[in-house]
């Protein structure tokens, strides 16, 4: 038996990148996993097919977390054909890097759609939904501590996301439900585009002295969904490697 046995997870926007490192590790894990996607259905069932073929259970779910609609049936197919829900990972979100003064309105609208809208949603329906001694992760970023240029509408966007996990974590307390905020440092993904002096200059300003990998992420969202982390609730965990 493994450490999340019996537990049902949804993962959004887990058909790639960190997401998809966590939907994987958690399926090692023993839980059975709802594959959240917005767009890439075939990265979507390939995750689903490594977790089977590993020996777990996992189906895939297309939805945005910005539409409430989409994330009320994320949690009834889930619930339909995986069980009750144990844990709740939010890891969508959605950036434009701009100066501030040159943000379009269509900007912010998609930011905030998905990291605020999106993070209420989530939130609200994990609230509603998940066991007792449940398990509610919510991502945000290592932006929101060091602000950097063209960075505002993202980092603002996910300290929305966090404000949101640290109230609920007081409001659904007694039913043993705890609710933590990750916040990644720079991840190495395919979603990382930044020229190769960036990406030195970064690996320099890191005391473990590389940057982080998906799996490094995932390693820190399973001690939080596990046993071990009863007593941490309202934290913001930094998984950065030290970088400032």
């Amino acid at each position: 038996m493994t450490a999340l046995t019996g537990k049902v997870a949804i993962v959004t926007a887990s058909s790639r990148g960190i997401g998809k490192e966590i939907a994987l590790r958690l399926g090692r894990d023993g839980a059975a996993v709802a594959v959240n996607y917005v767009a890439s259905p075939d990265k979507a069932e390939a995750v689903v097919k490594e977790i089977i073929t590993n020996g777990g259970r996992a189906i895939a779910i297309q939805g945005s977390v910005a539409n409430k609609a989409d994330v009320t049936r994320l949690f009834n197919e889930t619930e339909k054909q995986l069980g009750v829900v144990d844990i709740v990972i939010n890891v969508a979100g959605a950036a434009a890097y701009k100066l501030h003064t040159e943000l379009t309105d269509e900007d912010v609208d998609k930011v905030f759609s998905v990291n605020v809208k999106g993070a209420v949603y989530m939130l609200q329906a994990a609230a509603n939904c998940v066991k007792d001694g449940g398990r509610i992760v919510q991502f945000s970023t290592g932006a929101t501590k060091q602000p950097r240029i063209t960075g505002g509408l993202y980092a603002a966007s996910k300290a929305a996301g966090e404000q949101f996990a640290f109230a609920l974590a007081k409001e659904i307390g007694q039913r043993q439900v705890t609710v933590n905020v990750v916040s990644p440092g720079v991840t190495e993904t395919d979603g990382l585009i930044l020229p190769q002096s960036a990406i030195d200059h970064l690996i320099q300003q890191t005391p473990l002295g590389r940057l982080g990998q998906p799996a490094d992420i995932a390693d820190v969202v399973a001690f939080l969904v596990g046993n071990d982390a009863h007593w941490m609730t309202g934290q913001n965990l930094q998984v950065n490697g030290g970088i400032l």
